[in-house]
């Protein structure tokens, strides 16, 4: 029996480089998100640069459906907590809409400016106060660093607001990173300065979950073998914790193209999001 040791860290948490044509993203994402953003101005259901903190990133964009929104979805995107902003996944909003939910998106403020607490922060304040401005069900959802952030929001130290935190209904992490001490071995530790304090606060597979948490993790086949180590242990540790979770690994996909079912209103990553 061989045993299983990572040896190059860097490459354990490297995508692009790893996937074939991978330098096409995120630049694919711009001209799609571009032309949904501008076909909904058109039609009066986009909202954009709501101001929910006072830092210059601390805005986000609000998409509506037709009819009145039977809820609210909250994406918060990836990067490594270090690249990246809300104007490259507009297209992702057209799920949900399509499902009747309104869909806010946020930036925030980027390592090394912040810290990855202070970015918790700022997302539970984003979803605060995109949850003023719609009412009912909450559904948490995020990519990557996004899937960390998302996930961090429903554990019990979260920084949400307990009437917020009492209407997330499920939260889908996409490829999440769950436990931030394996990036501590990364040279992009150089720019986002976790260390085991941090990494002991902030991962959502160091703490429990908030009594009712209903979590899928969802990740790509075609994944580094880390990602879906990462997913697989957030749903096995919050299982024992009384969480209700459900793991998905959706064949031929990488970690780029695995978010694309968000566009699609009865693609199961959409319908599984905006399921109560």
């Amino acid at each position: 029996m061989l045993d299983h040791r990572i040896t190059d860290w860097d490459d354990a948490y490297a995508n692009g480089a790893n996937i074939a044509g991978g330098d096409r993203w995120p630049a694919a994402w711009e001209a799609p998100a571009r032309a949904f953003r501008e076909r909904l101005l058109a039609e009066g259901r986009a909202r954009l640069d709501i101001v929910y903190g006072e830092a210059p990133r601390n805005r986000f964009d609000l998409f509506l459906p037709r009819a009145t929104p039977k809820g609210l979805v909250v994406f918060i995107h990836g990067g490594y907590w270090m690249e990246s902003d809300k104007s490259c996944w507009s297209h992702l909003a057209n799920g949900a809409i399509g499902r009747s939910f309104a869909v806010a998106m946020p930036s925030y403020t980027l390592c090394p400016e912040a810290r990855i607490g202070g970015i918790v922060e700022e997302v539970a304040a984003a979803i605060g106060k995109a949850a003023s401005m719609v009412d009912g069900p909450l559904m948490l959802t995020g990519h990557s660093a996004g899937g960390h952030l998302a996930s961090r929001m429903t554990t019990t130290t979260t920084p949400l607001g307990s009437e917020v935190a009492r209407r997330v209904r499920h939260i889908v992490s996409i490829s999440g990173v769950h436990d931030l001490r394996p990036i501590m071995f990364t040279a992009m530790n150089a720019t986002l300065a976790i260390d085991e304090q941090e990494a002991s606060t902030e991962s959502p597979a160091l703490l429990r979950p908030m009594n009712g948490t209903r979590i899928t993790c969802w990740a790509g086949g075609g994944e580094r073998s880390e990602f879906l180590r990462q997913s697989a242990l957030l749903a096995n540790i919050w299982t024992g914790l009384g969480a209700a979770t459900n793991s998905v690994v959706e064949p031929d996909r990488h970690h780029f193209n695995v978010i694309d079912g968000l566009a699609d209103p009865d693609h199961p990553l959409t319908r599984t999001l905006t399921t109560e």
